[in-house]
C-alpha cells in the first residue's frame, strides 16, 4: 500500500478552498451540465461562495450539495480530516477523539462521525472461492449465558472470501430462513466456489441450494477438518470486538451496522495499492 501520511494530507488539503476544488473535480471530472444552457459549460468559482457559475448563465452549482457534507457549517478541511483519521486508523477512532482533534462539540463529532461512516459500507459485493461463513454476538458482558442464546447480544454474520473481502450484517438471529438468503444474495453457486462453516443446524441446506459446502465441528473442538475452517471470519471478529472494546467501549444495537461497516471497510482494503483515505474520498462523487 502506498503511504499517506499527516504530511501528504496537508499538502494535498492546506485549506478548504483545495478540498471544495477536489471536490468539484471529482464529482464533474468531464464539465458540469448546465441546466440553463442545456449543454456542459465552464464553471468558475464564484468569490466568497462555495458554488461555481456558469460562465455564459452564471447558473450556480455546489459541490457539496447532495453530500454527506450537504448544508453543514462545518470547514470542509475538518471533514475531509476526519475522513483521514478514520480511513487511516487501523482500530478507528471514537467521536470524542474526532471532538478534541477537530475541536467541534460533541454532537458535530458525532454527526460527521455518522455520516463518513455511510461512505464505508461495503454493499452490493459478491464472494467467490473458498468462502467463510460465521457468526457471532456483539455487546457488553452480562452474566449468563455466553455465545449462542446469550441475552442483550446483538447477532451479526459475516462471510469471508479467503485472501479477499468480507460481508457482515447484523441479523435478527441464526436461522436458516435468515441466513441463507443472505449467503444466496452475496455468495453465487460459481463452480470453484465453496462455503466453510461450522455445524450449525442453519447452514444445513446449502448443499440442496447448490453450494459445495464443507463444515468443521466445533462442539467436538475441532477447528480444522482439512481445508474446513472459518478462522479468517473469526480474525475478523476478533479484531471488530477488540476495536469496539477498546475504541468505543460499547455500542448500541441501533449503529453497529455503521461500526461494522468501518471494520469491515478497513479489512477489505487493507492490502489495496491505493491508501484508504484516497479510496474514501473517491467515493465521495459515486455518493451523489
Amino acid at each position: 500500500m502506498r503511504k499517506y501520511t499527516l504530511t501528504t494530507f496537508n499538502a494535498q488539503f492546506p485549506d478548504d478552498d483545495s478540498c471544495l476544488d477536489f471536490l468539484f473535480r471529482k464529482r464533474w471530472p468531464s464539465g458540469v451540465f448546465c441546466q440553463i444552457c442545456q449543454r456542459i459549460t465552464k464553471h468558475h468559482r464564484i468569490t466568497g461562495r462555495k458554488t461555481y457559475g456558469c460562465q455564459f448563465c452564471g447558473n450556480e452549482v455546489s459541490p457539496a450539495a447532495d453530500t454527506i457534507f450537504h448544508k453543514s457549517p462545518t470547514p470542509l478541511r475538518s471533514w475531509f480530516y476526519a475522513m483521514f483519521l478514520m480511513a487511516q486508523t487501523r482500530t478507528g477512532i471514537s467521536a470524542k477523539q474526532l471532538q478534541r482533534e477537530l475541536g467541534v462539540t460533541y454532537k458535530t463529532a458525532w454527526r460527521m462521525f455518522t455520516q463518513i461512516r455511510t461512505l464505508m459500507a461495503e454493499n452490493g459485493m459478491s464472494l467467490f472461492g473458498n468462502v467463510e461463513a460465521d457468526e457471532t454476538y456483539i455487546g457488553g458482558k452480562r452474566p449468563g449465558k455466553r455465545g449462542r442464546g446469550a441475552e442483550g447480544k446483538t447477532v451479526v454474520f459475516g462471510m469471508v472470501e479467503r485472501g479477499g473481502r468480507a460481508f457482515t450484517q447484523v441479523t435478527p438471529d441464526v436461522k436458516a430462513k435468515t441466513l441463507l438468503p443472505i449467503i444466496q444474495e452475496h455468495i453465487p453457486t460459481a463452480p470453484g466456489t465453496i462455503v466453510y462453516t461450522d455445524e450449525l443446524r442453519s447452514y444445513g441446506e446449502l448443499g440442496k441450494l447448490g453450494y459445495a459446502h464443507e463444515t468443521v465441528q466445533h462442539a467436538a473442538r475441532q477447528y480444522v477438518n482439512g481445508s474446513a475452517h472459518v478462522n479468517n471470519v473469526e480474525s475478523l471478529w476478533s479484531n471488530t470486538k477488540r476495536g469496539i472494546d477498546g475504541v468505543h467501549h460499547s455500542v448500541s444495537p441501533k449503529y453497529l451496522q455503521h461500526y461494522l461497516d468501518s471494520y469491515t471497510f478497513r479489512f477489505n482494503h487493507r492490502n489495496d495499492n491505493a491508501p484508504m483515505f484516497v479510496t474514501l474520498i473517491d467515493r465521495l462523487a459515486s455518493d451523489v
